[in-house]
């Protein structure tokens, strides 16, 4: 991937935020950001946000990256394209499997630079919310061995039986998407509403220039429901290295019964379920103050559990 521009801003509060764009394999500009420890030595690990639909990484998720950098880990973020500040049709994923493609790239281009430092390579967690739980479980089963681990946040990992289109229904949609793929068509509830329970929020994401806020166009209609089945029929059962799934009880827009199945279908011998009474779906950002703190306080424990310093050699008597 080829770098276009940076830029950075230094924050006198334990840690250093910067943004970067770069440019993909098809020569798209896609904007990554990044949030460092200052004070951290050495970092803990790496974690590569992946953001959920319609939303990006700099601003929505924030909270995440300020936080996680406080305690001591190196954060990274890109936004998809058609989202955010990248390249592309706004809200349009015209191939999951390119989107995937995009995040590997990068998020191994990062791997391998860190690695050039001295010292042991760090360990390395995928984090993903919402439609980027796919995201997670999807780059783990492309390269079962390659991630340490990952926390996923009420993951769209698996879509009910009554929530599925008709079979009929589904032929439909890609008939038409073939001649029309970009056609904003598909009617959703009011998903801002249902995610964040702060008005705060949602006035922020309103408000937000890089949040997409109209209907879902139909090729990335067909593009997310062909992920939710595909994570259902080949990922679920093939998910084998250590995660954390972090879900609201509340949460009407992914279904908390879906992480319970996750976790009982995984083969993994490392998996944690942590599901919050009267929770919404947006955990991380969205929820009342006190909430949030609950949340990342289990999420960094989670992480640091896992992100020790290596054992010291044991001394030798000569």
């Amino acid at each position: 991937m080829a770098k276009l521009s940076t830029s950075s801003s230094n924050v006198d509060d334990g840690y250093e935020y910067e943004e970067e764009y770069i440019k993909n394999a098809r020569g798209m500009r896609l904007f990554t950001c990044r949030w460092l420890p200052v004070n951290a030595t050495p970092i803990k690990a790496l974690v590569f946000m992946c953001h959920g639909y319609a939303v990006e990484c700099s601003v929505t998720m924030r909270g995440t990256g300020v936080r996680l950098a406080q305690a001591g880990y190196a954060v990274y973020g890109m936004d998809y394209e058609g989202h955010g500040k990248s390249d592309g049709l706004r809200g349009y994923v015209p191939s999951f499997d390119v989107l995937l493609g995009d995040c590997a790239a990068y998020f191994t281009a990062v791997v391998a630079n860190a690695n050039q430092a001295a010292g042991p390579p760090l360990p390395r967690f995928l984090l993903g919310e919402s439609m980027g739980g796919a995201v997670a479980l999807l780059l783990h089963r492309a390269r079962p061995t390659y991630w340490t681990g990952a926390v996923l946040v009420a993951p769209m990992c698996k879509i009910t039986e009554e929530m599925k289109p008709h079979p009929a229904v589904i032929k439909v949609l890609e008939a038409v998407t073939r001649f029309i793929p970009t056609w904003k068509v598909v009617p959703t509830r009011n998903v801002i509403g249902a995610a964040y329970r702060t008005q705060a929020k949602r006035d922020e994401i309103r408000r937000n220039p890089y949040c997409y806020k109209g209907w879902p166009r139909l090729k990335t209609a067909e593009e997310l429901l062909r992920a939710s089945v595909r994570v259902e029929s080949e990922v679920l059962t093939q998910v084998t290295l250590p995660f954390l799934v972090v879900h609201g009880g509340g949460d009407r827009v992914t279904d908390p019964s879906i992480s319970q199945h996750l976790c009982r279908e995984a083969p993994s011998t490392d998996k944690t379920l942590k599901l919050y009474p009267g929770m919404w779906h947006a955990l991380t950002s969205g929820e009342l103050p006190e909430n949030i703190d609950k949340v990342f306080i289990d999420i960094i424990a989670w992480l640091d559990h896992r992100s020790g310093p290596p054992a010291p050699e044991p001394e030798r008597d000569d």
